[in-house]
């Protein structure tokens, strides 16, 4: 039976996957197609191998949607990066547990600057390590592909990270969202919405395909949308 998160759950297309020769056009082509969010990878070349965008960027985007704008900023040492962020216009800001010193304190930061806080877990990263931080994140974000580069395949075993981290939200009556980034299709989306997940990042999914509007309606039937 799909779960209350499956029935309602986000789709976010990445711009990983867009064109970026007209990213403002591609935007606004999967809001019309029935986004729900735009999910920006912001990678530096360091904490993952490639090199993608910045603030600037994330500002122009502002401009030509009304959708929240999720940032996963996949960088090394990100607190330096939250201001600009913040300042451009995104509604979500995510980080890595993994390149966080101190995880609380940048989670705060980021909620003072107006945004949603945001904690992000490779597929090997055990939620262990973001249990104590939880209460103070707006949003969680599982990995399911080892981030850098998109078009890889699903890691099946992150769905059971999932189930753990629904658990513990649900169990402390939490309203954090659960995330999941990598590999997700029409293939995938049952999995994922009965694993629990409230809002799923899709980026090769749709904008690979000729027809946004139909890959999205084929993840949402998929995950038990009506």
């Amino acid at each position: 039976m799909a779960t209350l998160a499956a029935m309602n759950m986000r789709i976010a297309p990445s711009i990983l996957s867009a064109d970026f020769a007209r990213l403002g056009d591609e935007v606004r082509a999967v809001e019309l197609a029935g986004a729900d969010w735009i999910h920006v990878d912001v990678m530096d070349g360091r904490f993952v191998p490639p090199i993608t965008i910045g603030a600037a960027v994330v500002r122009d985007l502002r401009k030509v949607t009304a959708l929240p704008l999720d940032v996963h900023l996949m960088v090394h040492e990100p607190d330096h990066l939250l201001e600009d962020f913040a300042a451009a216009g995104a509604d979500w800001i995510t980080v890595h547990v993994e390149a966080i010193k101190h995880l609380d304190r940048t989670l705060q930061v980021i909620r003072s600057l107006g945004a949603k806080a945001g904690i992000a877990l490779n597929p090997a990263t055990p939620v262990a390590d973001v249990e104590w931080a939880i209460e103070k994140a707006d949003l969680v974000l599982v990995m399911s592909v080892n981030p850098g580069y998109g078009g890889q395949q699903f890691i099946d075993y992150t769905l059971r990270k999932v189930e753990a981290l629904r658990s513990l939200i649900d169990q402390r009556g939490l309203t954090t969202l659960l995330e999941i980034d990598g590999g997700v299709n029409a293939t995938t989306a049952a999995a994922v919405a009965a694993a629990g997940i409230d809002v799923a990042v899709a980026g090769s999914a749709v904008f690979g395909a000729s027809d946004y509007a139909a890959a999205m309606a084929g993840i949402r039937s998929a995950a038990g949308h009506k």
